[in-house]
């Protein structure tokens, strides 16, 4: 059935006139203005209305006030028909059309209505104006948080929005992006483990803090004093899924069906952390509630974690919006509670849903509905199961946004960019020094990389990665590159490509289809026949073979690990449009590899030890489940441990200030001490004062010490640094450690560097009790500096005594 005649209106505008802001213009760019705000006189008169007649477009007046008035214009069926993705806009007061759903995961992303490449195919439709063909792509979510470097994190989020203001000032943008994707991954089998920044929600919600910070902060107007809700926003960043969502399909247990059984410490500690550090610590304007439901209930549809937790415990300024299509799912797919669509489209937003993303044509009830709440929000009010008021708060929460955003003002900082701003040498740059930073050296028996030109002129290439296409390098949720690199090219560039060489390079690995949004894993395996050629060609090769793996979640490759004939093992990832460049330059020494993984490697047994669906993060004895993530798995040995990475050189540390241990008391008079849970037999008797919430406690205390990274091998190179604490050994049911902090450093062949850390106490040694109150417990907890090379053991480790007083 054909859409509505709204939906084929804001279609023909976003086609025809690619109008996803308040820009204007038709297919040939001449005879009509183009307008990139709002409140733009000659906009106003060309619609044959007076701006001066609404005060929404009064600059000196407060954005607040603005909003109220804007808002008080509109009828219901205005109000009601921009609570979707697809807004209406109300043209009868001058506002216009607006698309929300723009994506920039790790660069512009064709996926979603509104950012709109130029096809180099179709000259004619970008005749008279700038073509916009590429975009930067950089290397996945997962491959830059192998970097370990937040500077990068942020530098990225900057380049990106970026190129997201010039994308907007030509029409072909909005200046809504849903992304980061910090979900914590829980399983390997999950395929979009790709987008995320792995399995630590520490690392995971500093990945978000430092690329919001980079998409959103203008200079000048972040930090302390700042009005948050008048702050500028250079684009707005989203931070998704919320929560408790990495199940896409595994055996039909799928993302629009799954339930996720959560326990509330679990909660608390993995799958609220980062979106709490997103929110309170990175001010992002937007969260995303996922399809899924927790404990019973639908993400979108929990006001208790929308309206309780998002808004009112962390609180943020901005907007919540469902995941596409996650309300039509309410009614649909999880038939909650028997729903109608109109009851869903109440029920979301007396939750606190502020926006509706539709991105399926479905035909219901006899007519063609896209977003639910444009769709059947006018019929829940003439039923009385949903309030004006209640539009009224989500629409001041979206247009609060825009306003911030400079969309009915404009932004002089930002106006200028355009199509020169977009792929800059920087930009190519910062993607290429990105690609390298996160590569990881898993295995190299011998040194046998970095390969010397000198010595190998030519080298004999093999795999089905080799001539990898965009699609594998590049990942999910991307725009065309800058300009693409194939393994391949990378290394022809340096040596010559022969059939039959001392030495053969192995690209391989999996790609989207076998890991991807909608399709999770059944085994963590290479494809079989993939394996089987690894292995003849390593046996035919008259050298070791160097191995180089392109995957987004761990692969179980214990067969080339364990084979002295497979010499050295590279994972790159998928590390976007400069990655070929990047192995090359990693392989032939150009670059020495500082990257440690993000979640672990485990073996492939480990899927027939806990199913997917068991959101439990600790063992679970009785079920005979090992645990999850590094925090929690007590099982056999894994390939790869979490934080594994080797370099070309050697580093040890010392702590320079000799520290032997440290004693922290805290004054528990006034406070409400807190119990623990302790193992069997670990103690005579408890402390009277086991712990102290931390939510009651002023959380002033900190223990300092610095660390001296030595390089004393024979190549310059970077080494991220790891910081870890070991709760008291007698708590039950602690992380078995947990990252607190790091930093990634360079030192130079034969030097040190001084590294320094402050830890909060709260934040550094807080656990997550059983009763899911956050507590500091008394005893002697660790610092553990652990170096990701184990075949250089210098981890460093000393005590911290935690004791209360009266």
């Amino acid at each position: 059935m054909a859409p509505s005649s709204r939906h084929l209106l804001l279609l023909l505008l976003a086609t025809t006139l690619i109008v996803p802001s308040a820009s204007s213009h038709d297919d040939g760019g001449a005879g009509k203005a183009v307008y990139t705000k709002v409140c733009d006189e000659s906009r106003f008169e060309a619609a044959g209305l007076v701006m001066s007649r609404y005060p929404y477009c009064n600059a000196s007046i407060p954005y607040a006030d603005r909003v109220h008035d804007l808002i008080g214009w509109m009828t219901v069926e205005e109000k009601v028909s921009n609570l979707g993705d697809w807004a209406d806009g109300a043209p009868r007061i001058g506002l216009p059309p607006y698309m929300w759903w723009s994506e920039a995961l790790h660069g512009l992303s064709s996926t979603g209505p509104t950012t709109k490449f130029d096809d180099p195919k179709k000259p004619r439709l970008h005749s008279g104006r700038a073509a916009v063909f590429n975009g930067t792509v950089f290397a996945n979510v997962i491959n830059s948080a192998a970097s370990f470097n937040e500077t990068l994190w942020m530098s990225i989020g900057q380049a990106i929005s970026t190129e997201a203001r010039a994308m907007y000032n030509l029409g072909k943008s909005g200046l809504t992006y849903w992304s980061p994707n910090i979900n914590v991954v829980r399983d390997p089998r999950w395929g979009r483990a790709l987008e995320t920044p792995g399995e630590d929600p520490f690392v995971v919600g500093r990945y978000a803090v430092n690329f919001v910070r980079g998409m959103q902060d203008v200079p000048g107007h972040a930090g302390a004093g700042v009005d948050p809700m008048s702050r500028p926003l250079k684009t707005a960043a989203c931070c998704k899924h919320y929560a408790a969502y990495d199940v896409d399909d595994w055996y039909g247990h799928n993302r629009f069906k799954f339930d996720a059984r959560v326990e509330e410490r679990d909660m608390v500690e993995t799958f609220q952390r980062p979106f709490e550090m997103c929110v309170r610590d990175g001010d992002v304007s937007s969260v995303m509630c996922s399809y899924n439901r927790v404990n019973g209930i639908p993400a979108c549809a929990d006001a208790r974690l929308l309206s309780g937790t998002i808004r009112r415990d962390w609180g943020l300024h901005g907007y919540i919006v469902s995941d596409c299509d996650a309300v039509r799912v309410m009614a649909l797919n999880a038939t909650w509670l028997g729903y109608t669509a109109v009851e869903a489209s109440a029920a979301v937003l007396k939750a606190g849903l502020d926006l509706d993303c539709g991105m399926s044509w479905i035909v219901q009830d006899g007519k063609p509905v896209m977003d639910y709440l444009t769709s059947y929000g006018m019929e829940a009010i003439r039923m009385g199961k949903m309030r004006e008021a209640d539009i009224d708060n989500a629409l001041t929460n979206l247009y609060m946004t825009l306003m911030r955003l400079g969309y009915f003002d404009g932004m002089s900082k930002y106006e200028t960019l355009n199509e020169e701003d977009i792929c800059t040498d920087q930009h190519k740059s910062l993607a290429l020094d990105g690609a390298r930073q996160g590569m990881v050296l898993l295995k190299n028996d011998d040194n046998l990389l970095p390969l010397n030109v000198d010595k190998h002129a030519a080298v004999t290439i093999r795999g089905p990665h080799a001539e990898a296409p965009e699609k594998v390098m590049d990942g999910d949720y991307t725009g065309p590159p800058c300009r693409y690199v194939t393994p391949l090219e990378g290394i022809s560039k340096d040596v010559k490509i022969a059939h039959a060489a001392n030495v053969t390079i192995y690209f391989g690995g999996i790609n989207m289809h076998i890991e991807r949004e909608g399709n999770d894993r059944e085994d963590i395996l290479l494809p079989k026949n993939q394996t089987e050629e690894i292995l003849r060609v390593a046996e035919a090769s008259p050298n070791p073979i160097v191995l180089v793996i392109l995957c987004g979640g761990g692969v179980d490759i214990s067969f080339a690990h364990g084979n002295p004939k497979i010499g050295a093992i590279l994972w790159a990832g998928y590390p976007g449009g400069e990655g070929g460049q990047a192995i090359a330059d990693v392989i032939f020494g150009r670059y020495n590899p500082g990257g440690r993984l993000p979640l672990t490697w485990f073996k492939n047994k480990y899927i027939h030890q806990i199913p997917m669906t068991s959101m439990a993060l600790r063992p679970r004895p009785d079920h005979g489940y090992p645990g999850r993530t590094y925090k929690f798995y007590d099982g056999p040995e894994v390939l790869y441990p979490f934080g594994h990475g080797l370099s070309y050189t050697k580093f040890r540390y010392e702590l320079t200030d000799g520290a032997k241990g440290a004693i922290v008391k805290i004054s528990a008079a006034g406070r409400h001490c807190k119990r623990l849970s302790y193992k069997a037999g670990t103690l005579h008797a408890a402390p009277s004062c086991p712990a102290i919430d931390v939510a009651s406690h002023a959380c002033e205390e900190t223990v300092a010490f610095n660390v001296s990274v030595i390089n004393h091998g024979d190549a310059d190179g970077a080494h991220a640094v790891l910081v870890y604490t070991i709760p008291p050994r007698e708590v039950a049911g602690a992380p078995i450690k947990q990252v607190v902090a790091f930093q990634r450093v360079f030192v130079k062949a034969g030097s040190a560097a001084a590294v320094g850390f402050k830890l909060n106490v709260c934040k550094a040694f807080g656990i997550v009790e059983k009763t899911a109150y956050t507590v500091v417990p008394s005893g002697i907890s660790a610092i553990h500096v652990e170096n990701g090379d184990s075949s250089s053991p210098s981890s460093v480790s000393f005590p911290v005594k935690i004791s209360f007083y009266a």
